[in-house]
């Protein structure tokens, strides 16, 4: 691959302001890929009037893959970021643009039928509060509610994303289902989830595979293992697009 343009490895990370969390990675991901971190919208940037959370991250991310690309990709997603993997390489699709070689998702179960939190946009923040700090989900505020004063514009814009994109995830394609390959990244110690094709087919209908990576919890900043693991992915999935089966 000396030869050849690095895969490009597009990382979208589990909330907006975490790119620096791969910030290490190009030591760990091997030869012949290059680590690209993505960033989600942040908590400041609100959708423009009649436009949803899922579409103002589309506007943002997607000419980054609409134009010609200097060889095959990978995109990864870390928790909301893998749902925003998911919602471009779906948006490609229904635009009959080319894709991702392989999608790898970490952290984030497939979109499920119904939501286990309120409606991020109509909760007021007492609402918002009251749930979250039950999962333990936010710290224990102070008295004077500085600290939830601080996070809760973040946490807000993060839970308006996830649900938008779940929404969005979980209507039919009007190009019909995905094709492309999937790599599911589960955490040692994790609760078993259903099998990799079962999970994998709200998804796509492509092949899928699931792998598990030591370390909990599962934390992009956490060790060397994942960054090695997609940087093999990545250098498989592109000799196989560039070196495709024959046929007959």
């Amino acid at each position: 691959m000396s030869d050849e343009q690095p895969v490009r490895l597009h990382c979208f990370a589990h909330s907006a302001g975490s790119v620096p969390a791969f910030g290490h990675w190009a030591a760990s991901t091997g030869p012949g890929v290059e680590v690209v971190p993505v960033a989600l919208p942040g908590a400041g940037r609100r959708p423009a009037p009649g436009t949803s959370a899922h579409e103002a991250l589309l506007a943002d991310v997607l000419p980054l893959f609409t134009g010609p690309q200097p060889g095959p990709y990978v995109l990864y997603g870390h928790g909301l970021g893998a749902m925003a993997a998911l919602a471009v390489t779906r948006a490609l699709h229904e635009a009959a643009l080319p894709g991702p070689a392989l999608l790898a998702v970490g952290a984030c179960p497939p979109p499920r039928a119904a939501r286990e939190l309120p409606d991020v946009r109509a909760a007021t923040d007492a609402e918002l509060l009251h749930v979250l700090g039950g999962r333990g989900a936010v710290p224990p505020a102070s008295d004077e509610g500085i600290l939830l004063r601080a996070v809760l514009p973040v946490l807000r814009a993060d839970l308006e994303l996830a649900q938008c994109l779940e929404e969005a995830a979980r209507r039919p394609s009007p190009a019909g289902p995905l094709t492309t390959a999937l790599l599911v990244i589960a955490a040692a110690g994790d609760p078993p989830g259903p099998p990799a094709p079962a999970g994998g087919r709200q998804w796509t209908q492509g092949p899928v595979r699931t792998r598990t990576v030591a370390g909990r919890p599962f934390s992009p900043r956490g060790g060397r293992e994942l960054p090695r693991l997609l940087g093999r992915a990545c250098r498989v999935a592109a000799r196989l697009v560039r070196e495709p089966a024959p046929v007959g």
